[in-house]
C-alpha cells in the first residue's frame, strides 16, 4: 500500500483511538498503540515488516524531539537542586532492576550469561511514552521534573550496564579470547562520551546562532536543523540519538536559556502528529502472537523489572530526601519500555548469534522475550504514568476537567 496513504490512515485512526481511550480515562498513547497493533502484522497486516523498516526515520525523529525537549528542561539550577539525589535515584532504580531480574532469571535458568543479558535489558526505559503523557495532561510539579530528568538520563546508564554485562556474558559463553580488557572497559564509555561531545559541539554552535534569530518560523527551522544533525551524525557514527539530542537541549538550556525555550516552544507545534505516527508505528511492531510464547521467563522479567524500578526509585528518592509524592509515585512513571530495550535485544542477536549454539539460543530467547514483554510495558507504562501524576496532583486542572 502507498506509504503516504498509510501515514494518513495512521493519523486519522490514531486520533480516533485517542478519543476512545480518553472515554475510558486512559492516556491517548494507549489508543495510538492499540491502533498500531490492529494495523500491524498481528491483525490487518497493513504495516508489513518491509514497510516498517522504511519508516524507521519517523521513530528517529520522534525520539530526537523527545530527547531535546527533556534536555531543554534540565537547567543548571534545576539539576543543582536535584544534585546527588538525582544520581542516587537513577543508579538505584537502574541497578535494582538489573540485579533483581538477573537473580530471578538465574534462579530459573541456572545460566549466568542468560541472567546477565536479561538483567541488562531491565533498566532501559521509553522516554517518549512518559513525555507524551506528561505533555498530554500538561503536568507540572516536582514529580514531573524528576521524571523528565530520570527518563532522559537512565538510558545512558542502561547502555553502560549493557556494555559490561554483554562483555562478561561473552566470557562466560566461552569467547574470552575475543574480548580484551580495553574493549570491556572502554566500549560503552566510548559511545557515551562521543554522544555527549557531539551534543555539546552542536549545542554550543546552535546557541550562538540562536541569539541572532527572532522569527518563530526561523527558530523552528534552525532547531530542527540542529536536532536532525545530531540524529543523522549519531546514526552515521553508531552513537545514541537520545543522548546526543538530550545533550543538545541541555547545553542550549544552560548557555542560552531563552533560545532553548523558544526552540522547545516551536517544536511543540509539530510534535503531536509525529507522536501519533511514532506510537502507531510502535504498536505495529508488536506481535501479539508472541505473548503465549513468553512463558515463565517473561513473567519473571516483568515482575523483576517492575519491582526493581518501583523499589529502586522509592529507595533512591528516600535517600535523596525527595518530596513524598516523588518517593511514592516516581517508579510508576518509568515503567514504559520500548525502543532502547528492543535496540539492545537486536544487538544481542547480532553479537551472540555467531558464538555457537549457546550464543544463538540466548539471542533468540532475548529477542522473543523482550519483544513480548514490550507489549505489556508499552500499554501499562503510559497508564501508570498518568496514575502517578494524578495521585501527585500535577495534572493541569483544566485538562483534568476536560
Amino acid at each position: 500500500m502507498e506509504i503516504l496513504l498509510l501515514l494518513g490512515l495512521s493519523l486519522l485512526l490514531g486520533y480516533i483511538g485517542s478519543i476512545i481511550s480518553g472515554h475510558f480515562k486512559l492516556p491517548g498513547v494507549v489508543g495510538y498503540i492499540i491502533i498500531g497493533l490492529l494495523l500491524g502484522p498481528s491483525f490487518l497486516d497493513l504495516f508489513t515488516p518491509h514497510l516498517l523498516e522504511k519508516m524507521d526515520m519517523i521513530s528517529d525523529i520522534a525520539l530526537s524531539l523527545v530527547a531535546f525537549t527533556i534536555g531543554s528542561e534540565m537547567r543548571a539550577d534545576v539539576l543543582k537542586r536535584q544534585g546527588a539525589g538525582l544520581a542516587a535515584i537513577i543508579f538505584l532504580e537502574s541497578f535494582c532492576a538489573f540485579f533483581l531480574v538477573m537473580f530471578l532469571v538465574y534462579w530459573l535458568t541456572h545460566k549466568w550469561y542468560v541472567a546477565l543479558l536479561f538483567g541488562a535489558m531491565a533498566p532501559a526505559s521509553a522516554p517518549a511514552g512518559t513525555v507524551a503523557v506528561l505533555q498530554e495532561y500538561k503536568a507540572k510539579g516536582p514529580l514531573t521534573n524528576t521524571l523528565l530528568s530520570v527518563v532522559g538520563l537512565d538510558d545512558g546508564l542502561a547502555i553502560i550496564i549493557y556494555g559490561f554485562a554483554a562483555a562478561l556474558a561473552k566470557k562466560l559463553i566461552g569467547s574470552a579470547d575475543e574480548i580484551n580488557i580495553q574493549s570491556f572497559l572502554t566500549g560503552p564509555a566510548s559511545e557515551i562520551t562521543k554522544s555527549l561531545l557531539l551534543g555539546v559541539a552542536i549545542g554550543v554552535a546552535f546557541s550562538y546562532f540562536a541569539k541572532k534569530i527572532d522569527s518563530q518560523n526561523d527558530v523552528l527551522i534552525t532547531s530542527l536543523a540542529a536536532i536532525f544533525l545530531c540524529a543523522g551524525l549519531s546514526n552515521m557514527w553508531n552513537l545514541s540519538i537520545i543522548l546526543t539530542n538530550l545533550t543538545l537541549g541541555l547545553v542550549m538550556a544552560n548557555i542560552y536559556l531563552h533560545g532553548a525555550r523558544k526552540s522547545a516552544d516551536a517544536i511543540q507545534y509539530i510534535t503531536p502528529p509525529i507522536f501519533v505516527l511514532f506510537f502507531v508505528l510502535a504498536g505495529s511492531h508488536l506481535r501479539i502472537q508472541l505473548l503465549p510464547a513468553m512463558g515463565m521467563l517473561g513473567i519473571l522479567y516483568i515482575i523483576g523489572r517492575t519491582a526493581g524500578l518501583l523499589g529502586g526509585a522509592y529507595l533512591g528518592a528516600t535517600i535523596a530526601k525527595a518530596e513524598k509524592n516523588v518517593r511514592n509515585y516516581l517508579g510508576l512513571g518509568i515503567l514504559s519500555q520500548a525502543g532502547v530495550a528492543i535496540g539492545l535485544a537486536l544487538i544481542v542477536v547480532k553479537e551472540f548469534s555467531e558464538l555457537g549454539p549457546e550464543g544463538h539460543q540466548v539471542a533468540i530467547l532475548i529477542i522473543n522475550t523482550i519483544a513480548a514483554t514490550t507489549i505489556i510495558f508499552e500499554i501499562i507504562g503510559p497508564i501508570t504514568t498518568k496514575i502517578a501524576i494524578e495521585k501527585a496532583g500535577e495534572i493541569d486542572k483544566l485538562e483534568k476537567h476536560n
